[in-house]
């Protein structure tokens, strides 16, 4: 007789993959293009003549929508990363703060379905840097942050949710956002 489980006082392996559809992967796209959609006004107010952040929100939405998962929205993705480090050398953090939103809206698309905490950065990544643009906006005050993940957590969807709870939770580290991701992940969860 074969021994098909773990040996006794022994747990089982946490499983090396997820199983992820690619209508659950637009679902996660649709909601982090929201999540960055909400703080664009933040970027779009500093650098009016710059439509990186927009381009990577749009293709994002376009993929939720059905359309591949192309070079254009990985091209999209990098582009927002250069508009974050424009924002940011012009001591503009609110709003490098917004284009890494929509970077992170991009990348969704992209997210993997590797059984690691680090992706779920791709599912929660716009959102915690939308609060954190906001937080920013408001002389850092982190109440602003949570008040505003409050405020995205209906856009999550059961689909959503759903992916979200078959990754282990948000990983520690990456400062600020990084404990903003953690709060919202913790509260998706309950």
């Amino acid at each position: 007789m074969r021994n098909t489980g773990p040996a006794r006082g022994q747990t089982p392996e946490a499983p090396d993959t997820v199983d992820l559809g690619m209508h659950e992967l637009r679902e996660v796209a649709g909601f982090a293009a929201a999540c960055a959609r909400s703080a664009l006004v933040l970027f779009e107010c500093g650098r009016p003549d710059d439509a990186r952040p927009r381009a990577a929100i749009e293709a994002a939405q376009a993929f939720a929508e059905g359309a591949a998962r192309s070079k254009a929205l990985r091209d999209a993705a990098w582009a927002a990363q250069r508009a974050a480090h424009a924002a940011s050398a012009a001591g503009q953090d609110p709003a490098s703060e917004a284009a890494r939103a929509a970077l992170a809206a991009a990348g969704a698309a992209f997210l993997h379905p590797l059984a690691k905490a680090t992706q779920v950065k791709h599912i929660l990544g716009s959102a915690a840097h939308a609060a954190r643009a906001f937080e920013l906006d408001d002389e850092g005050d982190p109440g602003v942050g949570a008040k505003h993940l409050a405020r995205l957590r209906h856009l999550a969807s059961a689909a959503v949710i759903g992916v979200l709870v078959r990754y282990p939770a948000a990983p520690s580290g990456g400062g600020r956002v990084g404990e903003l991701l953690r709060e919202f992940d913790a509260a998706l969860r309950r």
